[in-house]
């Protein structure tokens, strides 16, 4: 809803000021676009995606586009062709390229919404921008939007607020924890199931489609967040400890621990994980590599496999510029990734004081400031 609020005030804005650059047909089809692009989100959206190999943004379009849901029948209320019209800005196709940019580029209705919204929910300041100043600023131009060049600050505060929180809250170790922790637990009960069918067609049979690899858009749907969290409880009685172990730590929140390493030591790794094995834990389960890098900004460059749309400003003369051209403050965070890796273990491994204090101290001796360090003195 929030997408769809900030694509009505934008659209609103451009029939009011642009009426030339801006087809009023177009803003119909804006708005619902921002309201259904992410329809096919399923439960735990792309932990789930990696392991099970669905795709959301496939489901959107089948939802969107398959006679048998009320939504596309809602659709074509408006034309016999809007469902297709939806779904082809939804995966970047319509011809407009200020609708699509409008949904899907790096200053989007999407983006400005979740930062806000996430900035709200997480108590986090990093989020916050001036959305009523962008609105003020932006404009339709001939291939797409562009931004007022009074309004270039607005558009750096926006950029350093996506960079600060990727980097505080989106990339923050907890945040990661929970996501390997998920990864690792649904890893297991897919390993088991061709073992003990029966045990999962009891406690998760919303599952058995995606465990079978014959998933149809009604299993689809009928898994969510809800669902998946009654599994997890169902599973915490499992005659298998690990499963159960991992399913209690995932619902009561006893995530991972982490440390970061460099590139270059990950081969010693092997190290740290046969250590979690000798404690008792399965370094398969219980041991992880995480790695978050994102492009805060980045210029156009059409060879890349997915070429991001650069941010244009408007300037007196009429000409476009990239905003890294005007802006040093941005320029310093343009095409470089921003990030770092991390390796999860369990929080027993910094116990001291346990009947493995031995082994512990061993772990232990090879992390220094939260950094894998394996040839310290």
């Amino acid at each position: 809803m929030g997408v769809y609020e900030i694509a009505r005030r934008i659209t609103e804005i451009f029939e009011e000021k642009y009426p030339e650059e801006w087809d009023p047909a177009e803003s119909l089809l804006t708005m619902t676009a921002a309201l259904l692009h992410d329809l096919g989100h399923g439960a735990y959206s792309h932990t789930f995606e990696h392991l099970f190999d669905t795709d959301h943004e496939a489901i959107t379009q089948e939802i969107i586009q398959s006679p048998e849901t009320e939504i596309h029948q809602v659709l074509l209320q408006v034309a016999p062709d809007f469902p297709k019209k939806v779904a082809s800005v939804i995966d970047h196709t319509y011809p407009n390229k200020q609708v699509v940019q409008l949904i899907s580029s790096q200053i989007d209705a999407d983006r400005m919404d979740y930062l806000l919204r996430d900035s709200y929910f997480t108590g986090a300041s990093y989020g916050e921008f001036d959305l009523t100043r962008i609105l003020r600023v932006i404009r339709p131009v001939e291939n797409g939007i562009a931004f007022q060049r009074n309004g270039m600050h607005a558009i750096e505060d926006y950029v350093l607020s996506r960079y600060q929180m990727y980097m505080q809250v989106y990339f923050h170790p907890a945040t990661r924890a929970m996501e390997v922790l998920l990864q690792n637990l649904l890893k297991r009960a897919k390993e088991l199931y061709p073992e003990d069918k029966d045990f999962f067609a009891r406690t998760s049979p919303h599952l058995l489609p995606f465990f079978e690899k014959n998933v149809t858009l009604s299993d689809y749907l009928a898994l969510d967040d809800g669902v998946m969290n009654t599994y997890f409880q169902l599973w915490m009685t499992s005659p298998d400890k690990i499963l159960a172990d991992l399913s209690q730590r995932f619902v009561n929140r006893k995530v991972f621990k982490s440390i970061t390493f460099s590139e270059k030591d990950q081969d010693q790794l092997a190290t740290m994980r046969q250590l979690v094995e000798e404690i008792g834990f399965d370094p398969d389960y219980y041991t992880a590599i995480h790695k978050n890098f994102d492009l805060p900004y980045d210029i156009y460059r059409p060879e890349s496999e997915n070429p991001r749309t650069q941010i244009e400003i408007l300037q007196k003369n009429g000409e476009l510029a990239e905003l890294s051209s005007l802006s040093s403050i941005v320029q310093s965070l343009a095409g470089s990734r921003h990030g770092d890796n991390r390796f999860y273990f369990p929080k027993e491994m910094l116990d001291q004081n346990s009947i493995f204090a031995s082994i512990t101290q061993q772990f232990l001796h090879l992390i220094e400031n939260d950094h894998f360090t394996p040839n310290k003195n």
